[in-house]
């Protein structure tokens, strides 16, 4: 085939799509020569026989592919696993992600502030509380009502003990009643 010549791969010529008109097919080949048609029908050939060709090759390169993976002892999990991976290294070295990974920091940094600063306005509170004067009254009154109930006790203690200590001796005092009742 000339290279100069208009025909050949490169041509203007349309060609006829699969399912087209038949005599659309027909009216282009009247209109080449003998000799470009039977130079057309090698050419055809030939790209047909590197197809199937490369189609060979093809299937052989992807069995030797196999094989080498069947010797390295790699299987699909495998594969699958080293493919999300480096997904996900290909995902976490976008600035997009650089850029949502710093402002989510930033965000959890100032979350973390505020809860704290909260912590420390209830242990304020709490401590304020503690020390006001109906807290302390109420305090005064437990300790009387913890002498009382379970008698003369050295003086002291936090409120917890306090308190555990009149749960005690309410307690204690309920079961001798039942006993009193019981007895007579």
């Amino acid at each position: 085939m000339d290279p100069n010549s208009e025909q050949g791969l490169l041509s203007s010529d349309t060609v006829p799509e699969v399912g087209e008109d038949a005599a659309a097919t027909v009216n282009m080949a009247e209109n080449l020569s003998e000799e470009e048609q039977e130079e057309l029908r090698k050419e055809l050939a030939k790209v047909e026989e590197e197809i199937q060709t490369l189609s060979q090759v093809l299937a052989a390169k992807e069995k030797h592919l196999a094989e080498i993976k069947r010797k390295l002892g790699i299987n699909s999990l495998q594969e699958l696993r080293q493919n999300i991976t480096k997904g996900w290294q290909d995902v976490t070295s976008t600035s997009a992600y650089k850029k949502t990974s710093e402002t989510l920091s930033q965000a959890g940094q100032k979350a973390s502030a505020a809860f704290s600063s909260v912590g420390s306005v209830i242990t304020k509170k709490l401590e304020d509380v503690k020390n006001s004067s109906t807290f302390k009254s109420f305090e005064e009154k437990v300790e009387n009502l913890k002498s009382k109930v379970g008698g003369a006790k050295p003086a002291g203690g936090d409120f917890g003990e306090v308190l555990n200590s009149a749960a005690n001796a309410s307690a204690t005092e309920t079961i001798t009643e039942q006993i009193q009742e019981e007895t007579q």
